[in-house]
C-alpha cells in the first residue's frame, strides 16, 4: 500500500484508505468513520488523491457576477439572514430595467456567467422571470445564465400551474442554461422541519434537479452545514446526492455552505471552526466519487480559508463575483464586499501549489494562467 498510509493503525481507516487508493467507493458507515476518527492530515491526503483523479494539478475559477433580484421572500427560514419583509429598510426589489442596468455595467468586461438567485417573491410567476432571462439573453447572447434555486423554481412553476418538466422546459426556451445548487440545506426531513419547515421538501429538491438533468439542464448541489445537524445527517445528504448523480450525471459540482450566525434566528449556535470546514470539504470530496468538482465559495468562508481548502480536495474557487452578492455578507461573512480580480485569485491558487485555469460555466477551459 502507499507509504503515505503506513502510519494508520485503525483498521477501519486503513480499509478506507485502501479503497480510496484503489478507486473503490466507500459506504455511509465508512464516511461516518472519516468524519469521526480521521485526522486532518489523513483527510487531506485522501481528498487530494480523489481531487487529482478528476482535475490533476489544476484549480478552476471563472469570471462571473451575481444578480439578487429581491430579498423579499414568502419563506422565513430560521438560518436565513437575507430575508426581509415588505417595508423593512433593508429590503429591496429590482425591476427588469434595474436588473438590465446591472448587466450593462459588465459591458466590455470578460464575464462569462451571470448567477441569479434571490428571495421567493410572492407576486411573480415563471413568465415574469422567464422574460427577464430572455432580455439578458437577447442583450448578451454569450453569457451563461445560471438562475433560480430549486426553491424558487418550485414556487414559480407551481404558481403557473405547470408540472416540473413543463416549467423547466418553459425556462429553457426562455434561455436558462443551468440551475444553481441552493435550497438543499440539509436533506434530513426532521431537521428540515426545524430550520425551514415551509420550503420545498428534500424529495422535491432532488426531483427538480433530476428533471432538469433529464432535460439537459445541468446543475450544482449544496449542503448547509455547521448548525444543528450531526455527521450522520451530513453523510445521509451526501449519499442522496451520490445516488442521484449515479442516475443522471447532471451535477457539475458540490458546494458546502457554512452556517453563518449573524442576524438570524439560529445565531445562538455560533459557528464551527475552520478545522471543521476543512474536514467537511475533505470528506465531501472523498465521498462524492462521481462529482467532478468541489467548490469553495470564498465570499462565505473568506479568501484564506478558501485557499486552504485547495489542500483538502477543493478544485474550484468559484469566480471573481465583483461585489455583486449580499447573501453571506448579511450573515456576517468576513468578505463584506466580495470581489477578486484575476491576478488575486490566480495568486491564491498558485500559492497553494496548483495551476489556475479560467473556465466557463461547464468547466471547459478558457485560459490557463
Amino acid at each position: 500500500m502507499n507509504h503515505l498510509f503506513d502510519h494508520i493503525t485503525d483498521a477501519g481507516l486503513r480499509t478506507i484508505a485502501e479503497k480510496v487508493e484503489n478507486k473503490q467507493r466507500i459506504n455511509p458507515e465508512e464516511g461516518l468513520l472519516l468524519f469521526k476518527k480521521a485526522d486532518l492530515p489523513l483527510l487531506g491526503i485522501m481528498a487530494g488523491i480523489v481531487k487529482r483523479r478528476f482535475t490533476g494539478s489544476y484549480a478552476w475559477f471563472n469570471h462571473n457576477f451575481h444578480i439578487e433580484p429581491t430579498n423579499k421572500c414568502v419563506y422565513n427560514c430560521r438560518f436565513c439572514s437575507y430575508h426581509k419583509p415588505e417595508g423593512d429598510p433593508e429590503s429591496w426589489e429590482y425591476s427588469h430595467d434595474q436588473i438590465m442596468d446591472i448587466v450593462k455595467t459588465f459591458d466590455n468586461k470578460p464575464v462569462t456567467e451571470v448567477h441569479i438567485v434571490g428571495g421567493v417573491h410572492p407576486s411573480y410567476d415563471i413568465h415574469y422571470w422567464g422574460s427577464l432571462i430572455r432580455k439578458i439573453r437577447d442583450y448578451r447572447p454569450s453569457l451563461h445564465i445560471k438562475a433560480f434555486s430549486a426553491i424558487e423554481l418550485d414556487y414559480m412553476i407551481s404558481k403557473a400551474g405547470c408540472t416540473i418538466e413543463e416549467g423547466l422546459n418553459i425556462l429553457k426556451d426562455y434561455g436558462l442554461d443551468s440551475i444553481p445548487g441552493g435550497g438543499a440545506e440539509i436533506f434530513d426531513e426532521e431537521l428540515r422541519k426545524s430550520i425551514c419547515d415551509d420550503k420545498a421538501s428534500s424529495e422535491l429538491w432532488l426531483k427538480i434537479h433530476e428533471t432538469a438533468h433529464m432535460l439537459g439542464i445541468p446543475s450544482n448541489a449544496t449542503i448547509l452545514y455547521g448548525h444543528i445537524e450531526n455527521y450522520s445527517h451530513r453523510i445521509d445528504h451526501l449519499e442522496r446526492l451520490r445516488i442521484l448523480q449515479d442516475r443522471t450525471d447532471g451535477f457539475n459540482c458540490f458546494i458546502p455552505l457554512k452556517f453563518k450566525k449573524a442576524n438570524n434566528k439560529m445565531s445562538y449556535l455560533g459557528e464551527v471552526s475552520i478545522i471543521e470546514d476543512m474536514r467537511n470539504y475533505a470528506v465531501s470530496r472523498i465521498y462524492l466519487d462521481n462529482f467532478p468538482h468541489i467548490k469553495a465559495y470564498w465570499p462565505m468562508i473568506g479568501k484564506e480559508a478558501a485557499q486552504l481548502s485547495l489542500s483538502f480536495g477543493v478544485d474550484d474557487m468559484d469566480g471573481t463575483i465583483d461585489d455583486t452578492t449580499k447573501i453571506f455578507s448579511m450573515a456576517g461573512s468576513k468578505e463584506e464586499s466580495p470581489s477578486m480580480n484575476t491576478e488575486e485569485i490566480c495568486h491564491l491558487i498558485q500559492e497553494a501549489g496548483l495551476i489556475p485555469v479560467e473556465r466557463d460555466s461547464l468547466y471547459n477551459p478558457v485560459k490557463e494562467w
